[in-house]
């Protein structure tokens, strides 16, 4: 019997997880499985999406449906609640059980790389990866504060404008947790102030593709510490793969 997986979101024409999960199963001679991606244009179409292949197993869920899909789940773990955002399903008997994988991956990717005085951050976005980085940081006992466009859609939530070189002084961590850059629209980056970064900052990017974004070539520039998603979706990967097989989850 062939176990089907796959990777909800929108758009989908260059995602990772597909091209991850068929080298894998490929590499490690797993031939009873097979992951594609199935781009929903909206939430609401995942129903019918279950109804047309019953045989899917489990889900990768990217953007913008880390939030959309709770409504879905049949249950979700602590970490799903607690982050109010879930990027890998579990599927039992056409129940929908939810997981946050992006918490493992950001936090096994971030901390060999941080400092003694890494003990602020600023997480720009405060979308569904946003709250798995908050989560982290709490749990890190690393203070943060959120950096959007909207400065009501969050408490404790600045204004990009508002960021000037005091705040960087403070604040030497930074998180990417948006899209800004990402490709094709390679030449984004949030809008904070690069030219007061140093090499006491550390940049995290959870974009993948490019490689380098404009906001960790910014960071580099500087000598700031500099790293972007790509080892974290590896980990976030194959840890949503275990859940997959664990017949005691």
């Amino acid at each position: 019997m062939i176990r089907k997986y796959g990777l909800i979101g929108y758009p989908l024409s260059h995602s990772f997880s597909p091209a991850y999960f068929t080298d894998k199963f490929a590499r490690e001679g797993i031939s009873n499985a097979v992951y594609q991606a199935f781009p929903l244009a909206r939430i609401e179409d995942l129903p019918q999406l279950l109804v047309d292949n019953q045989d899917l197993c489990g889900l990768n869920v990217t953007i913008p449906y880390k939030k959309k899909i709770i409504r879905f789940l049949e249950e979700g773990n602590d970490a799903v609640k607690q982050t109010v955002a879930c990027n890998c399903v579990k599927i039992v008997k056409g129940k929908l059980y939810g997981y946050n994988t992006d918490i493992i991956g950001f936090r096994d990717t971030l901390i060999p790389l941080l400092q003694p005085h890494h003990t602020k951050a600023l997480i720009l976005g405060t979308g569904g990866a946003a709250h798995a980085v908050e989560y982290v940081l709490k749990h890190l006992n690393i203070s943060y504060v959120f950096v959007s466009r909207d400065k009501g859609s969050k408490p404790n939530c600045l204004n990009y404008a508002d960021l000037n070189e005091s705040w960087l002084s403070i604040f030497k961590l930074i998180i990417n947790t948006t899209p800004l850059g990402q490709y094709p629209d390679v030449a984004d980056c949030p809008p904070i102030p690069y030219k007061f970064l140093t090499s006491q900052h550390y940049l995290f990017d959870l974009l993948y593709n490019p490689s380098e974004t404009v906001f960790l070539k910014h960071g580099k520039k500087k000598g700031s510490i500099t790293q972007n998603g790509s080892d974290m979706l590896a980990i976030q990967a194959e840890e949503s793969w275990k859940i997959w097989n664990d017949s005691s989850l």
